[in-house]
């Protein structure tokens, strides 16, 4: 059975394609499913994929990655600036994690510049479109393999 990757996307995300198109392309986030289902077959990799509007949400998505998966790849939206309830339950759960961004966050407005998920992120990726969520799959795929190479004792 594959390892299993939880591909989480937050608020606004569901308007890929519609919202800010001068900013976030026109791919949807259908689109950007099928890029990820494509790459994790090819890195044999499971991959459950969910979007929401609610940070309590995805709170309790993390909390459920700690069984359910080897590693999260999360676009946390809006909520990167804001919400140390996703950087504490990140912690605390301890699973690898990949965070992208579809525009470079550091070429926009001063408050996007700031992230509490990065500093429990094993990777942060930003700017390279819908491409970063296939690129993050890849990074997250790299690490979970050296973990399962790894002998424990």
């Amino acid at each position: 059975m594959p390892d299993t990757v939880f591909v989480l996307n937050g608020p606004n995300l569901n308007l890929l394609g519609l919202r800010e198109p001068a900013i976030y392309g026109s791919t949807t986030l259908a689109d950007v499913e099928a890029m990820v289902g494509a790459a994790a077959t090819r890195l044999g990799l499971a991959v459950d994929f969910r979007q929401t509007n609610h940070e309590g949400v995805l709170v309790d998505w993390i909390h459920e990655a700690r069984t359910a998966a080897a590693g999260i790849v999360i676009n946390p939206g809006a909520y990167t600036h804001t919400s140390i309830a996703l950087h504490d339950a990140i912690k605390a759960v301890g699973l690898p994690l990949i965070e992208v961004h579809i525009s470079n966050i550091f070429a926009r407005e001063s408050f996007r510049h700031h992230s509490y998920v990065s500093p429990v992120a094993a990777g942060v990726l930003c700017g390279f479109g819908p491409h970063g969520y296939v690129l993050g799959l890849e990074a997250l795929a790299r690490i979970v393999a050296t973990r399962n190479a790894t002998p424990t004792s």
